[in-house]
């Protein structure tokens, strides 16, 4: 593209304009700043960003002396290697001044990678295990499942088919886009050492999808803070309650969602084509756009498109196509502003491990956080404890830092397994100890009417907790389809939650979806 045309069409995707940066941007907090950007720069044009400099943010041409010119490109070299990248080209025009073009390139050796976590849905038996463990390791299933021991891990699964818990697989790529096959996805590693390599990495979170675990699913989607669902439904079957009720899920919490219409080595082209076509009635429904993946050039950039894949776990058909579309997808956690604000995580799971001692898990929802650090974790009853975070570890692989989008586990000193529950945070700075807050709530389901004192259970990023209904705003009732302000008390802890946050309740059939408008009762913990 020509600079002309760059400085018409303004800042966007890998592009970033900067009048002039001086040795005071390379302070702590500015450097961190800028690094961010770059990051985000750099992953937005595949491992490329282009640095225009001598120019304002609405593209007109400021200038620069010889001095400041080369003050400004030092800055630039400075922050490319704290992000493993370099500089390769630089372009000068002389127009009042100095203005130039940096193409600035990711190292192939950097560990900055872009971390995708995708969430398996589905109805029960319809082969979400089975079709990612063919996909992770290149191999034909049998027809009967046998590639879904690589992501059931409890011997009764096994025995059932039936995936009961939460389960993770890995699947990187190079960055070329060419897909890391795994030999062995339970051997730790291979799978520590694609870690390592993949330009591109996502993480599988493999969900049941038997009704009796819709809460274990609902915990999947939203406590991973999931990227994209991958919603599985078998061609021989088509859509049913449960996949209907899954693609609900999906698309209340706003979340892109592709269709793997799985087992098509069981139909024949005309079953395939009235499940295909019953399935875009039932999206168009939803607000959402069908898209039917033929090729291999495919770019999904609008959220409303869900791309359908036709592909079979017994004969590979549609895996080439499943994998360039994984590989092309956006990343959706990493943004300058998740970059540059604190460390934070919601707490996943717990673990007590031999030799290491307490360790937590759990997606990093923003920030950075490094090994040795002083964290926050909480909240207790009496606030928020100082506690040091040692040892991180993804999928086996051990980091020196972690940034939002990674999932981890993170060694902690001197607190118990038994002292922290899933829901709490780990923090850069100490957080909020909120029991009440005002949640903008809609009704999907329920058989009769909702009043207050209503108590459903409310899923919010990894808290699960019963909730009352302590007030509801301008209605003496709810029912299907109604929307309304309601004050929401927790019944039994409290726990850092934020303006913005997405949620799901549930009770029984009952289920409803909202959006934290207003905490309430705020109390700040100082040591």
């Amino acid at each position: 593209m020509s600079i002309e045309k760059i400085l018409t069409e303004g800042e966007k995707h890998n592009i970033e304009f900067k009048s002039y940066l001086s040795s005071e941007h390379l302070s702590k907090e500015r450097k961190q700043r800028l690094a961010s950007q770059m990051k985000f720069r750099l992953e937005r044009g595949n491992g490329t960003a282009y640095y225009i400099i001598g120019v304002y943010d609405d593209g007109n041409i400021c200038g620069l002396t010889e001095k400041k010119f080369l003050e400004t490109l030092n800055v630039i070299k400075e922050i490319s290697k704290e992000v493993g990248a370099e500089i390769k080209r630089v372009e000068r025009f002389d127009k009042n001044g100095v203005f130039a073009r940096i193409t600035i390139e990711n190292n192939h050796n950097m560990q900055n990678k872009s971390h995708l976590v995708i969430g398996t849905i589905g109805h029960v038996d319809h082969g979400k295990s089975t079709l990612i463990g063919s996909l992770i390791t290149d191999r034909e299933d049998d027809g009967s499942g046998k590639t879904r021991i690589f992501l059931d891990f409890l011997p009764h699964e096994i025995e059932r088919g039936l995936t009961a818990e939460i389960a993770y697989a890995v699947y990187g790529f190079d960055e070329k886009g060419n897909p890391m096959k795994l030999r062995n996805p339970l051997n730790k590693k291979e799978v520590a050492e694609v870690v390592d390599k993949a330009g591109r990495l996502i993480s599988f979170v493999d969900c049941p999808g038997h009704a009796p675990w819709l809460r274990t699913t609902i915990r999947g989607i939203l406590g991973q803070k999931v990227d994209y669902a991958l919603l599985v439904i078998d061609a021989s079957e088509g859509a049913t309650s449960i996949t209907k009720e899954h693609m609900g899920i999906a698309i209340a919490m706003d979340m892109p969602m592709i269709i793997a219409l799985t087992k098509m080595d069981k139909v024949n082209n005309e079953e395939s084509k009235n499940v295909e076509e019953n399935i875009s009635i039932l999206l168009k429904k939803l607000g959402r756009v069908p898209y039917k993946i033929k090729n291999p050039n495919i770019n999904i950039e609008n959220e409303k498109i869900v791309p359908i894949v036709k592909c079979s776990a017994v004969t590979k058909e549609g895996f080439d196509l499943l994998d360039k579309l994984l590989f092309s997808l956006p990343d959706r956690s990493k943004k300058p502003e998740t970059l540059e604000k604190p460390f934070l995580m919601y707490i996943d799971k717990v673990y007590s491990i031999k030799g290491v001692g307490t360790v937590v898990t759990g997606r990093v929802m923003q920030g950075v956080v490094e090994n040795n650090r002083d964290l926050y974790l909480g909240p207790f009853e009496d606030g928020y404890r100082r506690i040091k975070g040692q040892t991180i570890m993804e999928h086996y692989h051990y980091l020196n830092k972690a940034e939002v989008g990674d999932v981890i586990g993170i060694a902690l000193k001197n607190v118990k397994k038994e002292e922290i529950r899933r829901g709490m945070v780990l923090a850069e700075k100490e957080g909020r100890r909120i029991r009440e807050f005002i949640g903008d709530v809609f009704i999907l389901s329920h058989p009769t009417t909702i009043k207050e004192g209503y108590e459903p259970v409310l899923h919010l990023e990894t808290i699960s907790e019963s909730v009352r209904f302590e007030k509801i705003y301008g209605k003496e009732y709810l029912s299907v389809g109604d929307r309304a302000k309601v004050r929401m008390r927790f019944k039994y802890n409290s726990y850092h939650i934020e303006e913005g946050e997405k949620f799901i309740f549930r009770e029984g059939r009952s289920k409803g979806i909202g959006g934290v408008e207003k905490v309430l009762q705020v109390k700040k913990w100082i040591e």
